[in-house]
């Protein structure tokens, strides 16, 4: 079982939205909240990320950023220049000027709106992975994939662009991982790396239909119920019962949302043989009934790039 990205269909909604934005400079261009994952690559020149609070970020050739909640911010060719422009739908692609010439690939993901994720949760609000040579190369190959199909569509491209940008997401993630493991940071990168709570993780992700406690986990993880106790929650964020529940809420959201499983049979994937138990508990978490849910998520929400 791919934790990552199991975790990832779980919480996506929706199509992914892109789009190639060329701005010669004096250029500033708002961004206000979405409702997902936003991300922005630079293609050729450089700009500035001016969030609303700190110090702006200088971004080159090559950089990607990605704000895991969506975030608002403003971009820049630099950070005096003033915000003329607000992402919306049907802006120009291109505007012509006599300044230097910024090449931007920006997007957007579509999440579930009413249930989280410790993954995404534990993430800082940007998350800036500047080029360097060498480094990520699968996260280079799939930009340069993307924006060649973006600027020069061809037979095929409606196909390969959502399938490309959902391989940047998880590009983006792993390469933000890593750098992590490899600093020694805690939370996540942690989780992925700790044999014990990955196996847990596995475990649960794999079958989360089952009943399980506390000592079958440790036991298949190797390690002492206590230590696998402090383990989890220290790079999880809670206790691995506790997980176990989030787990089924999201995997029983995504059948709702993809599926047309009946509901007895959504309760039993996710370990209740009782379909009025799995509804009390699904109203808990996301507020609402299980059909309710199933019919309120056919409607999705259009993201502006």
């Amino acid at each position: 079982m791919d934790i990552l990205s199991e975790t990832i269909a779980a919480l996506r909604t929706g199509n992914p939205a892109s789009g190639l934005f060329i701005r010669h400079a004096p250029w500033g261009r708002r961004y206000p909240v979405v409702p997902g994952v936003g991300f922005h690559v630079v293609l050729q020149g450089s700009c500035w990320v001016i969030p609303p609070s700190g110090e702006p970020m200088a971004m080159g050739p090559g950089d990607v950023l990605l704000m895991p909640r969506g975030a608002d911010h403003d971009l820049a060719d630099d950070p005096r220049s003033p915000i003329t422009e607000m992402a919306r739908p049907g802006e120009p692609r291109e505007i012509p000027g006599p300044g230097a010439r910024t090449a931007l690939l920006c997007g957007a993901y579509e999440l579930g709106r009413r249930r989280s994720h410790p993954l995404v949760d534990d993430l800082p609000e940007f998350i800036h992975l500047p080029a360097r040579p060498g480094r990520h190369p699968s996260l280079r190959a799939a930009v340069d994939l993307l924006a060649g199909e973006i600027a020069e569509p061809r037979p095929g491209s409606d196909a390969a662009i959502p399938a490309l940008l959902d391989s940047l997401l998880l590009f983006i993630l792993r390469a933000w991982f890593d750098e992590q493991a490899e600093a020694r940071a805690t939370g996540w990168s942690g989780a992925f790396t700790d044999p014990a709570v990955a196996t847990t993780l596995r475990a649960i992700h794999t079958a989360p239909e089952r009943a399980w406690t506390v000592p079958e986990l440790s036991d298949l993880a190797g390690v002492s119920r206590a230590t696998l106790a402090r383990r989890f929650t220290a790079t999880v964020g809670e206790p691995p019962l506790s997980y176990l529940t989030r787990w089924r809420m999201l995997t029983a959201a995504r059948l709702l949302r993809e599926t047309d499983t009946p509901l007895a049979a959504v309760a039993r994937r996710v370990g209740y043989q009782s379909e009025f138990a799995f509804a009390k508990a699904f109203k808990r978490e996301y507020g609402s009934a299980p059909g309710q849910y199933r019919r309120a998520e056919d409607k999705p929400e259009v993201i502006a790039v």
